[in-house]
């Protein structure tokens, strides 16, 4: 007689050690490459956190906006509504401008618009990314303009893999993935397909449209190696987006039902956005490498209600460095380039800009010496149908110094001190009829960064102290409605990450921010803003996450994110009567293994139904998260 036992022992025993090696990598040193130099986070000089595609996988969540906004230290709200275009933000910039003082980046591609409207993340397949790195007060000298909070690198890479996954939920939510990867000894390939469908939170509008969402996203990625020297890497990304995202309640309205419609009709926006991408990577000897990168970006963005308008932008960029190793030294200097250009039914407007940067990175001993500084122009032109033509340009700098000392294999400290700078968006750098906008200049920041790193058996920990100084921290005043410049300001802050093992069935995770950020000095307040809080800031935020293994089969995660009340966004006088409320979300996944090819899932999302909204001004609310919403899903993989 056959032991049917024996096989299904086996199952169970590989399930288990899968899950205990994807605890134990949680705690392991990870690869990060925020500057052009790679090293470990536990030896990097500066402050960084990492999130691999297993912890992703892990975390339940089916879209990258679900992903930042519960499992990671950014502060991360939909835009008025527009899940696919999120507001995100680090170290006390601000609800309202925080996403153009990050650098989010694609492969090394910029993803930061060369106007006022956020990075379009909705239209990267959650399925697709390999790993997210987040760099905080760092970044400067290798990604130049906007990085003066910090980068966020998402990266994606072929997979040898195959896999697909449906997921359906309340309110009409369905999400559909596909990954199908291959390859061969000289060649890797992979194909992401992507869709999400929403059928609204919210009531229907004047016109008797609900709040719906459309969204698909396909992926391709083929990587070469022709030689044991030469790589040759081509992507092809394309997504179609269309959306509907409500209007503002009042506070008597939102605490009421925050779901009404007030009488007022949706707003709606389409995205078509094709991109091409080619990278080539060349070991030119022992010591030396080549790598250069070419993206070209055609997206179209349409507002189909309201008022009407159509802009098509065309982006090209090109990334070339060189880089030197020889025993302890790594060396690496190179040039990028970026050109916008943004078409409207009566204009053409463009932003250029051109960076050099050279990076040195030295070991000596149980210490890493870092320095680097670059150098970028910003050109802007407006080319208006009727009219003159203008045209600006900045020249701006940056630099970085930092070290890493490890005083053990547990304990390691680090430090940097790094210059930054933000150039004006074209919106902001020209006023309405194209006329230049004299009451505005480049940001400047100043920032400082000493933090410690404590890896044990059963604990990883990093905490960090920061202190930014600012120079013309760029802002929009509420009263006249006019861009200029914060003339000084600051922020500073604590920063706490930390990932604990307490068995191989049991493990925690804790993201903690403190964060001030203060208005020293604006003229443009005449002395009322002095001294004030930045709006739009939570002095606390954290993202706790407990999972528990609940056999060999089944995995339970359960999240909370919370962000302090702050002062509404526009209220740099700290004087409204209305602030905006603290956020709360508890999440819990539940994923249950069939077999090592089929997975099911199970998800809930603010369990508790906390409603948050988007505080402008008093009585000027824009509804973001009040409803419970579930999932149940199944993965068949390969």
């Amino acid at each position: 007689m056959q032991n049917r036992s024996i096989p299904l022992a086996a199952l169970c025993a590989v399930l288990s050690v899968s899950v205990q090696a994807e605890e134990r990598a949680s705690l392991a040193p990870i690869l990060v490459t925020a500057s052009h130099q790679t090293h470990r986070d536990v030896d990097a000089p500066y402050a960084s956190e990492v999130h691999t595609a297993q912890r992703i996988r892990a975390s339940g969540a089916t879209t990258l906006y679900d992903y930042l906004d519960k499992q990671t230290s950014l502060s991360v709200a939909n835009y008025f509504g527009n899940r696919f275009t999120p507001l995100v933000d680090m170290r006390g910039f601000g609800s309202g401008t925080g996403f153009q003082n990050i650098v989010i980046s694609l492969n090394g591609r910029r993803l930061n618009n060369i106007d006022s409207a956020p990075q379009l993340l909705g239209a990267i397949p959650l399925a697709s990314i390999e790993r997210i790195e987040i760099t905080k007060g760092g970044g400067s000298v290798a990604h130049g303009d906007g990085a003066t909070a910090g980068t966020i690198q998402i990266h994606t890479a072929p997979e040898r893999r195959a896999e697909a996954a449906l997921s359906v939920g309340n309110f009409g939510v369905r999400q559909r993935d596909l990954l199908l990867g291959g390859g061969g000894e000289r060649f890797d390939f992979s194909l992401t397909a992507s869709d999400y469908r929403l059928g609204g939170f919210a009531d229907a509008d004047i016109a008797g449209r609900r709040d719906t969402a459309d969204g698909d996203s396909r992926a391709a990625r083929l990587a070469l190696y022709p030689t044991d020297w030469l790589e040759l890497a081509l992507g092809l990304d394309s997504s179609r987006i269309d959306t509907f995202y409500p209007g503002p309640l009042s506070a008597a309205e939102f605490a009421a039902d925050p779901a009404q419609n007030s009488g007022n009709a949706y707003t709606g926006q389409a995205f078509d956005t094709d991109t091409w991408s080619f990278d080539l990577g060349a070991d030119l000897g022992p010591e030396l490498r080549l790598d250069w990168g070419h993206s070209r970006e055609d997206k179209r963005s349409h507002f189909t209600t309201g008022w009407i308008s159509i802009y098509d932008y065309d982006y090209t960029s090109d990334r070339l460095s060189l880089g030197y190793t020889r025993d302890g030294l790594s060396l690496s200097a190179g040039l990028d380039q970026f050109d916008g250009v943004r078409i409207g039914s009566s204009s053409r407007t463009s932003k250029r800009n051109r960076g050099l940067f050279i990076e040195a990175d030295y070991r000596l001993g149980d210490t890493r010496y870092s320095a680097g500084a670059r150098r970028e122009r910003v050109e802007y032109r407006y080319r208006p149908s009727i009219g003159s033509t203008q045209a600006g340009s900045h020249e701006l700098s940056a630099w970085n110094l930092g070290l890493n000392h490890r005083i053990d294999e547990r304990l390691s400290l680090f430090g940097n001190l790094n210059t930054a700078f933000q150039a004006p968006d074209i919106d902001r750098f020209f006023l309405w009829g194209g006329a230049f906008n004299a009451f505005i200049d480049p940001a400047r920041a100043t920032t400082l960064n000493v933090g410690a790193n404590l890896t044990l058996p059963e604990d990883k920990l990093q905490v960090t102290l920061f202190h930014t100084r600012m120079r013309d921290e760029i802002y929009m005043d509420p009263v006249t409605y006019s861009n200029t410049n914060i003339d000084r300001s600051h922020k500073y802050g604590l920063e706490l990450q930390e990932t604990h093992r307490f068995s191989d069935t049991l493990s925690a995770r804790l993201n903690y921010n403190y964060t001030r950020a203060i208005i020293d000095r604006e003229q443009s307040g005449a002395g009322a803003y002095d001294g004030k809080e930045l709006p739009g800031v939570s002095r606390h935020s954290v993202n706790l996450g407990l999972d528990y293994q609940a056999g060999p089969r089944s995995r339970i995660s359960l999240s909370h994110t919370y962000r302090s009340g702050s002062y509404a966004s526009e209220d740099f006088a700290n004087r409204f009567s209305q602030r905006q409320p603290a956020y709360h979300s508890t999440d819990l996944a539940y994923r249950y293994r069939l077999d090592e090819h089929f997975e099911l899932t199970a998800r809930v999302e603010n369990l508790f139904e906390e409603p948050y909204g988007i505080w402008v001004h008093d009585d000027v609310i824009y509804p973001v998260s009040f409803t419970r919403n579930w999932s149940l899903g199944i993965r068949a993989s390969l």
